[in-house]
């Protein structure tokens, strides 16, 4: 089958991803959401007020772990705007407010992500207390003989600025609580080029009797409107939304409008996270012990939350408790991920192409450590991917070349037969046999590399390394499109040079001037691309265009020589 065919496939396969992709966003019905059946004295869904777990002592409940109360009209919700005293942290890599109102991280800043190229003074904020765009982070405490140290109660700071300096590592913002002769101390602790801020919650119990209590650590947000709502904007595509991780259930992902009844798992070496377009935050538990997960969203409001509740622990009079967790809050940057907790890699979410993403990824990854440069490193990952190929593609381009050989023997056929197709394809297929040319012989190098194509596509679009990255002159932005469409452009001329090395005379007229069209189609295609998917096709198909020319001259010059 001639190159232009081919073309056809990769350009009816990619319309249909994009149209796939555009049906899911548009039209796509959620799944019906997986729920744990109650329990006595347990409930799914999160409270009316404010979200605090509860904790029943285990007379009563006959389990260590807490559980949630049903929903109720008591309590304060949680209101940044009621006051409370806001620390700011900055470090190198982050810029946080911190409230004394529950110890809630209200506000984080990526100081090295800017929201645009154009604009780098505006940075990336993951956290904010504005209604529209809510999203904070809390933990406490929750007690069955005390007052619970939960994200409502006021703490004591005896600063409201901290900043790293030129020769510090780290920082510790310490804040206390006091009630019932208990002292709760809740300390942040950031490190210089981190993201991961470490939460420990310290109970120091001067009471006459044993506190009994859990930790929990949660997550509450608005779901995000995306203002940019055009098929170009790659975070359309990227899954936004809640995730819960454990060994048995593994990575689950849930769509905000799937939490409305909630979701419960119960497990160890678990975390509790929301994810989104090349950035996540997520709450770490100690990996050793038995967590509640919940995702869900609060009723009677537009919030969504998810959390990790802790066993239920005991701190004898005169004894000291220690409950320690991490917070991460940054870029998918999957060398640290996986480094953090198990499976939180997987927050980089390259969908049914995983497998191949990882591993186009990591031969990025490893070209990128040589070139220092990520275009040139999808230029270079383009020639290994074809030079991996390079026996098929060459069984095709000869195939192709023999075919132009018998252009005027099939041209001849077409004019003798006329409108008898039967007759005209029988003939045609005979003349193939004859000559040992396999009409088909093309098609396997395409399809070969279509799932690499899409594989790549994912690759750029969920790699946070590769946002905003430079390449040379005018692409100085490998996640956005071409600003002056040239690499779209040498895409359709290196298409257009190849269409005329593969002729298709037993096509329809009609058929015809479709081939003639594919590499102006392909060209528009293209310009709303991320630049670096439009970099490694337009270098795929010079090196496809060089090396079918090559192979062509040589058939040319062996029968002229014969």
């Amino acid at each position: 089958m001639p190159n232009t065919r081919l073309f056809l496939i990769v350009a009816i396969g990619a319309v249909g991803f994009l149209l796939w992709q555009q049906w899911q966003i548009d039209y796509g019905q959620p799944a019906a959401p997986r729920t744990a059946q109650p329990t006595v004295g347990q409930d799914v869904n999160p409270a009316a007020d404010g979200t605090v777990p509860s904790v029943a002592p285990p007379s009563q409940s006959g389990s260590d772990t807490p559980s949630l109360p049903p929903p109720s009209s008591g309590g304060r919700t949680p209101d940044p705007a009621d006051g409370g005293q806001v620390i700011r942290i900055t470090t190198d890599v982050l810029d946080v407010e911190i409230s004394t109102t529950g110890g809630e991280l209200q506000h984080a800043t990526l100081l090295e992500y800017p929201l645009e190229l154009k604009t780098p003074e505006a940075k990336v904020e993951l956290l904010h207390t504005d209604s529209s765009r809510y999203f904070v982070a809390q933990s406490g405490l929750v007690s069955s003989t005390h007052t619970s140290a939960d994200h409502r109660q006021p703490f004591i700071a005896s600063r409201n600025e901290y900043r790293l300096g030129d020769g510090d590592d780290e920082i510790l913002v310490p804040l206390t609580w006091e009630a019932d002769g208990i002292t709760v101390t809740k300390t942040y602790r950031f490190q210089r080029g981190s993201y991961q801020i470490q939460v420990d919650q310290a109970v120091s119990n001067a009471s006459d009797k044993a506190w009994v209590g859990s930790p929990y650590r949660q997550l509450q947000r608005v779901q995000p409107f995306i203002d940019d709502d055009s098929f170009t904007n790659p975070a359309r595509y990227s899954f936004l939304g809640a995730a819960l991780y454990n060994p048995e259930d593994k990575y689950e992902k849930f769509e905000f409008e799937d939490l409305g009844r909630g979701e419960r798992r119960e497990s160890a070496n678990a975390w509790a996270a929301m994810v989104q377009h090349y950035f996540v935050t997520a709450w770490i538990p100690p990996q050793q012990e038995n967590q509640v997960l919940e995702a869900a969203r609060v009723p009677s409001t537009d919030r969504f939350l998810v959390r990790a509740t802790g066993p239920a622990a005991t701190v004898a009079p005169n004894e000291n408790g220690y409950f320690p967790a991490t917070l991460f809050v940054g870029p998918k940057l999957q060398d640290r991920l996986e480094t953090l907790a198990p499976g939180l890699e997987l927050t980089v979410d390259y969908g049914i192409f995983t497998p191949l993403s990882k591993v186009l990824y990591w031969l990025l990854e490893k070209i990128h450590a040589l070139t220092g440069n990520w275009g040139w490193a999808i230029v270079f990952l383009t020639v290994l991917v074809k030079a991996v190929f390079f026996k098929l593609s060459e069984a095709q381009y000869k195939s192709t070349a023999k075919l132009r050989k018998l252009q005027p023997r099939i041209q001849s056929l077409k004019e003798r037969y006329g409108d008898d197709k039967q007759k005209f394809n029988m003939a045609m297929m005979e003349i193939y046999k004859t000559e040992k040319v396999n009409p088909l012989g093309g098609c396997l190098p395409i399809l070969v590399q279509i799932p690499v194509f899409f594989a790549l596509y994912w690759v750029l679009l969920e790699s946070v390394e590769l946002r905003q990255a430079d390449f040379m002159l005018w692409i100085n932005d490998l996640s956005s499109p071409d600003p002056y469409f040239v690499l779209p452009i040498i895409n359709g001329a290196a298409m257009y040079m190849t269409t005329k090395l593969s002729p298709n005379p037993a096509a329809d007229p009609m058929q015809q001037k479709i081939f003639q069209a594919m590499p102006l189609i392909f060209a528009v295609m293209f310009a709303f691309f991320q630049a670096g998917l439009v970099l490694y096709w337009t270098v795929n198909a010079v090196l496809s265009l060089a090396q079918q020319w090559v192979i062509t001259r040589r058939i040319d010059a062996a029968d002229s020589s014969g």
